[in-house]
């Protein structure tokens, strides 16, 4: 014993021996490789060079050609559920990210992030020795947690990373993203520069992570996940990008899947004698003939497709940047590199596609119709820039994933089946070699792990590695079930059942069809001709179903966005001042969703600009002073309406009423003195306002194009927001109501 200043404690037992008070730290096995995961958003299985797509995609066909390049690989059909499985190895429900991070319904399975008790491959190989970075999209914390006040148990530096650069949310504006997160904590950005490309800025800081990683400990391995947005809507992409393939889709989605098709089986991505399935037919699905549509849809549908072609090539850009840092490292040899897609290509852009992407989700969402194509087609020019929030029309995703039936989402194999490449130069000896067994997202953990020296916890799925070094060789992985939004699906040895569940009807054994693997393409249902079959693979399903905790299914009520969990509270009266910066998403959109409400701005020294400004080029509103006069401008999904309102006081008001109907009406005073109504504005719920609240500027994408950020020139002193009553048909109201209409059909 040692006392120190009074302090007295323990050492060692001897200075000179070898015990002492350091505690061991992780060594890595010997030889071990770094891990670099590059995981794409909402790419088809065709969209790459090396799967047939006209797209050129150089850095990903040489990573193809320097590995293997896996042809029957399969995630779920969603982004947040394919994130947990792949980051843990179990089955995404009982990780607990049976759907997307967006709600909370109560239910293990859909608490929309991984369970506390569930390691992820980070922590796993941050015990071990590695460093762990991760940059990009993360969309595994509830909408709740994401606010400066947490809580942050499901960040991503508390899931096992070390670092942190990205965004927490399902998506953002490529060329102005709303909130990006350093670490822990939020980047104050008032406006993006000139030229700013998310896909490029995710890149850069991939490289800085990795360069500083190994500057620091050059002897340690690092994890690196990259999640890149793209290509998730909104479509966007620089114009010179964009420019690269003018022209090059005018021929329409029917013509460009024959082409890949015809790719396909030429270079033996597809084995040969599979159809290719006619256009998806299914009521709501449905695909109509390119020759149908009149030149100026053509026209537009085209122009949609160059951009999301464009972020493909971004993609690869960026995969083409990290490996050549990796090279100049000395570390690309070591490096462990796999390269996959979330899920099938999306058919959120709906028949017509759309420039307004969250006008598009609220049309779906809450069944009523605010789609546009005439308002869209007079933007045309403008998709792809800041300006607009694009995504392509089915009828492309149909074609991204050639020749796979229906979209991400579905259990079909549109919504799965995805590209997966994986080198390893100093470790595996396969180079261009192509590997057609099944494989399924939750094998990717045990693999990577046992590439690295490493045993695997408990997990569903089963390691490739055998696969890897063996062409002809298999493995264990031979059941596994698929089940999101109600939609259903089972493999095994080679046998697959499946359903395109409708929303509002009765789940039963009359939805499944059944189709064996030698059929890809579930060109032929064969459920008629094997009854029994059938009927034992959908027990088997059911089985499963328990064992995952996929209970209660989605039966398409809505329900899941209603329910709150009981520590959530309704939110009262909020005041914000000029120095705080952005209030985040998601606490902002509480105060305003699917009710009444009031604004209030104290001004103490007058000026021109932004009072209060929520939202962005995708929908918003804004509280502004522009030459003088007090002015109310709302954009409603990219249509503008102003409402003027006289001379600035010290006092100005807006009140917001929801009468019902997703309409506002707004009425302004200024000084207690009635100033004038604009009735009739679209409501905004969901993901829209996208940005959050900022007080005396506009931050980032602005509600108002034309004024920018247009920051407050006078002295604000306060902002105060109060929350009122629901609207009549806000869903809020009508819990109960929802949840009985669902169980008629659970």
């Amino acid at each position: 014993m040692i006392t120190y200043d009074g302090f007295e404690g323990r050492v060692g037992r001897t200075f000179a021996g070898s015990e002492s008070w350091w505690p061991p730290r992780p060594a890595p096995p010997p030889g071990a490789p770094n891990v670099v995961i590059v995981l794409a958003d909402d790419v088809g299985f065709a969209d790459l060079g090396c799967y047939g797509s006209e797209i050129p995609t150089p850095h990903l066909d040489e990573l193809a050609a320097q590995g293997v390049q896996w042809t029957d690989f399969h995630t779920t059909p969603m982004c947040s559920p394919t994130r947990a499985a792949l980051l843990t190895g179990l089955n995404p429900h009982l990780a607990g990210v049976g759907h997307i991070a967006n709600s909370d319904p109560g239910f293990p399975g859909y608490a929309g992030e991984i369970a506390p008790d569930v390691p992820t491959l980070a922590e796993l190989l941050r015990e071990a020795g590695w460093s762990t970075l991760a940059v990009g999209k993360w969309h595994l914390t509830k909408d709740s947690d994401m606010s400066e006040a947490g809580p942050r148990h499901a960040w991503p530096l508390q899931r096992g990373f070390d670092r942190f650069y990205g965004f927490l949310d399902a998506f953002t504006n490529a060329h102005q993203p709303h909130r990006l997160i350093s670490d822990n904590s939020p980047v104050e950005v008032d406006a993006h520069p000139e030229g700013y490309y998310l896909t490029d800025d995710l890149t850069a800081a991939a490289v800085r992570l990795v360069r500083q990683a190994k500057a620091a400990a050059p002897e340690r391995p690092f994890l690196l996940y990259l999640a890149h947005g793209a290509a998730h809507a909104p479509l966007q992409a620089p114009e010179a990008d964009i420019a690269r393939f003018r022209g090059r889709y005018d021929a329409g989605w029917d013509e460009i899947r024959r082409e890949r098709f015809a790719r396909q089986q030429a270079t033996g991505v597809l084995p040969p004698g599979l159809d290719l399935p006619p256009r998806n037919a299914e009521e709501g699905d449905e695909v109509a003939a390119w020759d149908s549509l009149s030149p100026e849809r053509r026209r537009l549908f085209a122009r949609y497709m160059e951009v999301y072609a464009a972020m493909v090539a971004g993609l690869d850009r960026s995969v083409g940047e990290l490996r050549r840092a990796l090279a100049d490292l000395g570390a690309l040899d070591d490096t462990v590199f796999v390269f996959l897609s979330d899920n099938g290509a999306s058919r959120e852009g709906e028949e017509h596609g759309t420039t307004q992407y969250l006008r598009t989700l609220l049309s779906k969402n809450s069944r009523h119709d605010r789609e546009d194509p005439e308002a869209d087609l007079a933007r045309l020019d403008l998709v792809g820039g800041p300006r607009v929030l694009a995504h392509y029309p089915r009828g492309w995703a149909m074609a991204s994933n050639t020749p796979f039936r229906l979209y991400k989402c579905n259990a079909h194999a549109g919504g799965h089946s995805v590209p997966f490449l994986l080198s390893w130069p100093a470790g595996l000896a396969a180079r261009g070699e192509r590997r057609d067994q099944w494989a399924y997202v939750t094998d990717v953990l045990p693999t990577l792990l046992e590439l690295a020296g490493l045993d695997a916890p408990p997990v569903s799925g089963v390691s490739l590695v055998p696969v890897l070094r063996d062409a002809q060789a298999g493995h264990a992985h031979r059941e596994q079930y698929t089940e999101l939004q109600g939609h259903r699906g089972y493999v095994r040895d080679g046998w697959e059942i499946v359903t395109r569940h409708a929303p509002l009807t009765p789940f039963g054994e009359h939805e499944w069809e059944l189709y064996h693997r030698a059929d890809r393409t579930q060109a032929h249902d064969l459920a008629a001709e094997h009854p029994d079959l059938v009927a034992e693979l959908a027990a088997a399903w059911e089985q499963a179903a328990r064992a995952n905790r996929v209970y209660p299914l989605d039966e398409g009520s809505r329900l899941r966005y209603l329910l709150r969990p009981p520590w959530h509270r309704e939110p009262g009266p909020v005041r914000l001042t000029p120095d705080l910066h952005t209030l985040e998403r998601w606490t902002a959109l509480q105060l305003i969703q699917w009710r009444s409400f009031t604004v209030e701005a104290a001004i103490e020294a007058p000026g021109d600009g932004v009072l209060v400004a929520h939202g962005g080029q995708g929908g918003g509103y804004v509280l502004h002073v522009e030459r003088g006069e007090v002015c109310f401008t709302h954009n409603g999904f990219g249509e503008l309406r102003t409402l003027r309102a006289g001379p600035l006081g010290e006092h100005v008001r807006a009140e917001v009423h929801a009468p019902g109907g997703w309409r506002w009406d707004v009425t302004l005073s200024v000084d207690g003195e009635p100033r004038g109504t604009l009735t009739g504005l679209p409501m905004l719920a969901g993901f829209c306002p996208m940005e959050g609240i900022d007080v005396g500027i506009d931050r980032c994408s602005p509600v108002s194009w034309e004024h920018g950020a247009n920051r407050f020139t006078g002295r604000l002193r306060e902002v105060r927001y109060t929350p009122g009553a629901y609207a009549p048909d806000a869903g809020a109201n009508w819990v109960e109501l929802v949840r009985e209409l669902g169980l008629r059909y659970a």
